[in-house]
């Protein structure tokens, strides 16, 4: 088996999986006290967790505090509706489902739009009344980087906040400036069902769930000394190895594109995280394909979206028709991935497309 599905998850690293243990019973069984508890067992647990808030923040800009929450869909709920008041939230047309369809729950909304190779060009018009502009750092389908830094001074000149679901760029690249910043830890080697917002200071947020406050008055639940530990061991070894990631991810994309050269790429090729290969034939099954490659993991667009019979509205929004949308794959790679990995997924894919293409 090959796993090429890096957008969608990411396999947890050795050293968050340790961590997780340690604080799930602990080598002598004390391990999994409650981190809100008084006693002794409370306080190696809130200890734990102050340390792996460290951890996470030190991959944020200056100046600002990291909320945890369960993931970064309701880290994104959270920036989005507690940032409250009236007026518009823009929000690129290839943003996710977490932003798009909270956005559009709120009171007002606009949608921002991209080029053909999925950029949001920061000049465009935007309503008198944004109160927030939300543009993704890098795209989870199509792996196109934003110019992050011109959004931030836009949103500065129209009074607004700006706010960044940097889910997958955190730990890959230098997270950019905004006030308000989704992560989540499944992304970077780290465990599901835990991520953070980032606020940056001086943002006045309410409370979107009622209960103890846990989260300074933000965000109510007992947190999870496992999780947030093995979130703060992902997080520390993501900064210690971005650069190497890095080049390591470089290197895969390079080959790969040499060995799916034929094929189409869908948004741009030089403003992107090389990571991510969103590719298309044309006349490609793709349902045909998966089922003929179960050996390599892979997907057929986002993995949000899978199965729900729908063109994924990213490729739509770069300009894509139904039938291309539909003929497209996304390959995603990483930290673990070696070049015999894709280079033996390249050539199962590319035959089972050509013998598509053979029989009709």
């Amino acid at each position: 088996m090959i796993y090429l599905d890096y957008q969608a998850t990411t396999p947890l690293a050795p050293e968050a999986r340790d961590a997780m243990l340690r604080h799930l019973d602990g080598p002598d069984g004390t391990g999994f006290g409650n981190p809100h508890s008084p006693h002794k067992f409370g306080r190696q647990a809130a200890a734990a967790i102050e340390l792996a808030r460290e951890r996470v923040a030190a991959l944020f800009p200056s100046g600002g505090q990291v909320i945890f929450t369960g993931g970064a869909t309701e880290a994104l709920n959270l920036a989005i509706r507690g940032s409250g008041g009236s007026g518009a939230v823009a929000f690129s047309a290839i943003e996710h489902s977490a932003v798009g369809d909270t956005a559009r729950d709120g009171s007002g909304h606009h949608v921002l739009a991209v080029d053909e190779y999925g950029v949001c060009d920061p000049s465009q018009d935007l309503p008198k009344d944004t109160r927030m502009i939300a543009v993704m750092q890098v795209n989870n389908e199509i792996g196109v980087v934003q110019p992050s830094a011109d959004w931030h001074r836009r949103a500065k000149e129209a009074g607004a906040l700006f706010c960044v679901d940097a889910v997958q760029a955190y730990g890959k690249v230098a997270v950019a400036e905004a006030d308000l910043i989704a992560v989540s830890a499944h992304k970077l080697h780290g465990p599901k069902g835990v991520g953070a917002l980032w606020v940056r200071d001086g943002i006045d947020l309410k409370q979107q769930q009622t209960g103890g406050g846990q989260e300074a008055g933000l965000r109510s639940g007992t947190l999870s000394p496992a999780l947030i530990a093995g979130f703060g061991a992902a997080a520390h070894i993501a900064a210690d190895r971005m650069e190497q990631d890095a080049e390591h991810a470089a290197q895969l994309w390079h080959r790969m594109r040499t060995l799916f050269e034929r094929w189409e790429l869908n948004g741009s090729a030089d403003a992107r995280w090389h990571g991510n290969l969103n590719i298309r034939k044309e006349g490609l099954d793709v349902s045909r394909l998966m089922s003929e490659c179960r050996t390599i993991m892979f997907s057929a667009g986002s993995a949000c979206a899978s199965g729900s019979g729908r063109p994924s509205h990213v490729l739509k929004a770069i300009g894509l028709t139904d039938a291309q949308a539909k003929s497209s794959i996304r390959l995603g790679w990483g930290r673990y991935t070696t070049m015999d990995d894709i280079e033996k997924a390249a050539g199962i894919i590319v035959a089972a497309a050509k013998e598509q293409d053979q029989w009709g």
